[in-house]
């Protein structure tokens, strides 16, 4: 046969297939329609581990040698799972220890899927041995170009607090900090009597009579993302060993709390992503633009894989709307604007049974000639035209920084106020970026901060003191950031920097803080930015200036007259500090005082409301700009001369007429062309 390779010399187009929930005459037609529909890569087995190993150590490939034969004469490509997702369940009658547990005790069983315990031994040896027969029996088929490890990690039981969690945390804990003393200390446990004097006594923070302790509550966040991360590592070493020439992924779901991406990262060849908006969010577009962009800057810019989407509607919120016409589209071409160079769904068929029987697929219960199959097939074909964007990267001159300890942390309890959530933190300072056209990458407080000219920093609560001496001295070598309130308040251990909040970055921001003053549901402070007038929400503080400016002052309640933004200059860089959540027009006239200062420029200087704009460059000069129209109507976009728009879009006069939910690429003139041209 063929071979059928992963090649990135397109923009792949596919989905998740599984045959096995239906017989083999279907399968005939399935074939068939991919070819129709452009199809060139599919996910397969994702969920077929009891269909190839119905009892222990007794195997039956025969269904998926079958598929797999039938995809490489079509010539689609395969994404092949692993299949261990969910264990069969004979897994949880033989060997119940393997099941997941709440922290109250209540143990999980099977009938829905990921019922495992990551922490449990009896699983891995399991998930290993049909791994290892995988790979010897389809690492030479013509069909294979990459393996699709477990599913989606952490998406249901992301902590377990089973006696096998228990002592593989023990082990993690011994490995972090040697001996019982370092962790007492780093534990705090001189607090409430917790000291431990034998390593027995160490549990995972199961249900307590009040607020667990906060320190071990975090290491548990840590050690429960690394157990996933070791289920994943323990099939991909088998993987690299039998197949070192298929690369390896796994979808990454969302900006997912419990898994911390920038662990996983290196151990991807390349970075999948599953993305579900809401259509009845209007602003779902800006929060998928943002972890696209984390997707994105986790593979250190290179292209990624939106693994699933939904064709239409999904089967899992509590009211489950439609995608409405051309939303598929213009959010598909968003992932590619954003750096993706595929496009799958969940799933090819829609199913007759079972919990996503209502989820949308590429062919719905009512067939082909339908609203969405149409869709699909369009965008296939659109996208089998569009091989020169494939390998083209996104640069950016602004960060925001994520770290996935600093949301676990900042997010327990006994804290100043409850209301202060990471994700609500990023989106209000994202916001005014992406509706200002400002390309932006997201990267850790370990990552390479040298690249940008503007780094924003939300309400990053755990910071550790080498952090954010990094930080400073990207100040003091030209760079500008943005620090929101209650950033720099602990350290690793959720231990609190003295000295003043925020210790480790008073000196940088040329601030100290003596108190935190939250606000209650509703209450707003009066704000006062130059001759802008407007108002906070959530929080403020008691500013002392140490060096730096006051650019903004509170205008209402106990603190009036004192800093709620200020501005410090330090070396060659400057550093804003934000008291308060200022609301949206004088968070967007803060952070558009922040980019000119740096330097940065938008991707596009003047474009109507809801119109979304980025870049693409190949390293052979060629270069592209999406435009896609989230807003109400018709939107006129102005271009330079001798601009062309791949998707065949109308241009009078230098004026891009872009649709409501409309896409526009732009090669500008000048441009590297290639030989595809247009699309069929």
């Amino acid at each position: 046969m063929k071979q059928v390779p992963f090649a990135a010399d397109r923009i792949h187009f596919g989905g998740d297939y599984n045959p096995e929930q239906w017989p083999r005459e279907v399968w005939d037609e399935d074939m068939r329609l991919m070819r129709e529909s452009g199809v060139s890569i599919v996910s397969l087995g994702i969920f077929g581990w009891a269909q190839v190993e119905p009892r222990p150590g007794e195997y039956d490939f025969a269904w998926v040698d079958d598929v797999m034969d039938r995809l490489a004469g079509a010539e689609v490509a395969v994404s092949l799972a692993t299949m261990t997702a969910s264990p069969p369940p004979w897994m949880a009658r033989l060997h119940p220890e393997t099941l997941p547990v709440r922290e109250d005790g209540t143990v999980l069983h099977p009938g829905a899927r990921q019922h495992y315990c990551p922490s449990s031994p009896v699983y891995r040896r399991y998930a290993v041995a049909l791994v290892e027969r995988l790979a010897e029996r389809y690492g030479d088929h013509p069909a294979l170009a990459l393996w699709h490890v477990g599913n989606e990690y952490g998406c249901h039981v992301s902590l377990s607090y089973s006696y096998a969690a228990e002592e593989g945390f023990r082990a993690w804990l011994r490995e972090r900090y040697g001996d019982l003393d370092a962790l007492n200390d780093a534990w705090s446990t001189a607090f409430w009597s917790q000291r431990y004097g034998d390593w027995e006594e160490v549990q995972p923070p199961r249900t307590a009579p009040t607020f667990p302790n906060p320190a071990q509550q975090l290491d548990f966040r840590r050690y429960s993302s690394d157990a996933l991360l070791a289920c994943y590592a323990a099939e991909v070493e088998v993987l690299r060993r039998v197949t070192p020439q298929v690369p390896v992924t796994t979808n990454l779901l969302g900006v997912w709390k419990p898994v911390d991406y920038f662990r996983w990262a290196p151990q991807l060849d390349v970075v999948s992503h599953d993305s579900y908006p809401d259509p009845n969010d209007p602003e779902t577009h800006v929060r998928v633009a943002f972890a696209y962009d984390l997707m994105r800057s986790i593979g250190d810019g290179a292209p990624w894989l939106l693994m699933e989407q939904a064709p239409s509607a999904v089967n899992w919120r509590r009211r489950n709307a439609p995608k409405r016409d051309g939303q598929m589209r213009l959010w598909s071409y968003q992932a590619i604007a954003h750096g993706a160079d595929a496009i799958m769904y969940f799933q090819w068929r829609q199913s007759r049974g079972g919990a996503e029987k209502f989820h949308s697929a590429m062919v719905p219960h009512a067939g082909t000639d339908t609203r969405v199959h149409r869709a699909v097939r369009e965008l296939g074909r659109e996208l089998d035209g569009l091989a020169e964007l494939a390998g083209t990267r996104t640069a950016a001159d602004v960060a925001v920084m994520l770290d996935w300890s600093s949301w676990w942390a900042l997010e327990l309890e006994s804290h100043p106020s409850a209301d202060l959530l990471q994700m609500e933190a990023v989106h209000e300072h994202y916001l005014p970026l992406w509706e200002a056209n400002v390309a932006c990458d997201v990267v850790s407080p370990g990552g390479d901060l040298g690249r940008y000219r503007l780094v924003v920093v939300p309400n990053l609560y755990l910071l550790s003191g080498a952090d954010a001496a990094r930080l400073d001295r990207f100040v003091r070598d030209g760079g500008h950031v943005i620090v929101s309130f209650f950033s720099g308040i602990v350290d690793e251990a959720d231990r609190v920097h003295l000295g003043g909040y925020p210790a480790p970055l008073c000196e940088t921001l040329g601030i100290s803080v003596e108190e935190h003053w939250p606000l209650d549901d509703g209450e707003e402070v009066a704000l006062e930015l130059g001759d802008e007038r407007g108002t906070g929400t959530l929080w403020s503080e008691h500013v002392r200036l140490e060096g730096a400016e006051a650019v903004a002052v509170f205008g209402s309640g106990e603190l009036a007259g004192r800093p709620a933004v200020t501005r410090h200059g330090r070396g060659r860089g400057v550093a804003t500090y934000v008291a308060t959540r200022p609301e949206r027009p004088l968070m967007a006239s803060i952070l558009a005082r922040a980019c000119a200062d740096a330097g940065v420029a938008p991707v596009h200087l003047s474009l109507p409301p809801g119109v979304e704009a980025t870049r693409r460059r190949g390293d052979d000069g060629r270069e592209y700009l999406f435009l896609l129209n989230h807003g109400r109507g018709t939107a006129e976009v102005a271009l330079a001369p001798g601009a062309d728009d791949l998707l065949g879009g109308r241009v009078d006069d230098g004026t891009l007429l872009l649709e409501e939910r409309g896409v526009a690429i732009v090669r500008e003139q000048g441009s590297a062309t290639t030989a595809q041209g247009r699309p069929r």
